[in-house]
């Protein structure tokens, strides 16, 4: 992936040289025309097209504004109700990611959402235990999870 961008800015770069000028709308035709390039060569380019990639990581980043939102929202409705009537409660959560990188950034994510807390990682990371605020239903809040963070990081993942 790293290859195929530095390769994009250099044809970019090498566009605006062939145009004689520097000019941004110059470099980014140059930008644009590089990636139809790479896209042409991408079989004998290691990995796959790397804005394949890009577009996953754009889907985690929308996909986790979009839980953070409906978190606050459910948050704000349990703090601002007259009576709080919340369930807090521990629950393991079994995970199926295999790398690191993609254990910590679930943990954070899930952390970064109100309302849960990912207070250990078992030692081989096949299990979070997190704490919700409000907790009804343990399988349905694993559901979620797998359903929303873990299956797009699994996309980011893949090579």
């Amino acid at each position: 992936m790293a290859l195929q961008i530095l390769l994009n800015f250099l044809l970019a770069f090498l566009w605006a040289a062939m145009n004689d000028t520097l000019e941004l709308p110059t470099l980014i035709m140059g930008y644009i025309m590089g990636m139809i390039a790479i896209y042409v060569i991408r079989n004998f380019l290691p990995g796959s097209f790397y804005m394949i990639r890009f577009y996953r990581i754009i889907k985690l980043i929308v996909v986790f504004i979009r839980e953070l939102v409906i978190a606050n929202i459910t948050v704000m409705k349990i703090v601002l109700k007259p009576k709080i009537n919340v369930h807090p409660g521990f629950y393991a959560y079994p995970c199926e990611l295999e790398e690191d990188w993609e254990v910590v950034l679930l943990s954070s994510l899930i952390t970064l959402t109100p309302g849960t807390v990912v207070v250990a990682i078992s030692d081989d990371y096949s299990k979070l235990y997190i704490h919700g605020v409000h907790l009804t239903d343990a399988d349905e809040e694993i559901r979620g999870i797998k359903s929303s963070f873990e299956n797009v990081i699994k996309e980011v993942g893949q090579p």
